[in-house]
């Protein structure tokens, strides 16, 4: 099926977006912050992230309400959207992407004041609201990531929006690749058995939780190490939580446009 000027406009979008190299604010503070960094990790070791992730993934697709769409979009079922218009979709999305930046520069404010002490209630709330953005994106296209196949989408967007290096980055756009085309082409039976028996092909490559965890730990001490320190702890917090929200919203955007693509038979997924 041919791409009209918007679709078109779109693809070359997430060609750009793929090829961004990732970590620019990550490394300007990890330059920064490399004296205070440590200080973070004793309060918050990364080996507390993976059961932050597992909480927070729950919680959010909990938290992740279809109405607010279903109205705005003039629809009978989250479903539709997945055939409607791709234009549709992305207004959707916009409004819930700024939605969530505006309160994780709010919420990061908050707790930042209270310096390190903060940041233990600051990282689950963060990563909720994360997990939480990536799932109400989803259903502006019309996908309600349930099935465990779709929460592996899932974290595979937040892998993609807070990897640390290149080869990272590619690791998880690869893995989103072949989630993508494994649900094309109604694969799931299949790779939920492959899951199970640990013979995980490369169509049914799984994001690991643990590995997901550690990037997530570096990524999220480097940035908000300055937000240990109360005098300034407020203003790190805010604009560095409205920082990650808008990189995990924009990966999300760009893994479920490419999927909607994908599923109405717009754009190749060899060519994705």
């Amino acid at each position: 099926m041919a791409l009209n000027k918007y679709e078109q406009e779109q693809v070359k979008a997430i060609k750009a977006w793929e090829r961004e190299e990732p970590g620019v604010v990550s490394k300007t503070f990890g330059v920064v912050t490399a004296p205070v960094a440590w200080l973070v990790q004793l309060i918050i070791p990364q080996a507390a992230f993976k059961g932050v992730i597992d909480g927070a993934n729950a919680a959010a697709e909990w938290f992740a309400d279809q109405n607010d769409i279903i109205k705005s979009a003039d629809i009978s079922a989250i479903s539709d959207l997945q055939n409607r218009y791709l234009s549709l979709s992305d207004r959707l999305a916009n409004e819930i992407h700024n939605w969530a930046i505006g309160i994780a520069t709010a919420e990061g404010a908050a707790t930042g004041a209270t310096g390190i002490v903060g940041l233990t209630v600051d990282i689950p709330a963060i990563v909720t609201l994360a997990l939480r953005t990536v799932h109400k994106i989803g259903l502006c296209y019309g996908y309600e990531c349930v099935s465990e196949i779709d929460k592996q989408f899932v974290l595979g967007i937040l892998a993609a929006s807070g990897a640390n290096t290149v080869s990272e980055k590619v690791a998880a756009l690869t893995t989103l690749r072949s989630i993508e085309v494994a649900i094309a082409k109604q694969t799931w039976k299949a790779m939920a058995e492959k899951a199970a028996q640990q013979q995980l092909s490369k169509e049914g490559a799984i994001i690991s939780v643990k590995n997901l965890a550690k990037e997530l730990g570096v990524n999220l001490t480097k940035r908000k190490a300055l937000q240990a320190i109360p005098a300034i702890g407020a203003i790190v917090g805010g604009s560095v939580n409205g920082w990650y929200v808008k990189d995990v919203g924009w990966a999300a955007r760009r893994a479920f446009q490419g999927r909607w693509l994908i599923g109405n038979h717009k754009m190749s997924s060899k060519t994705a």
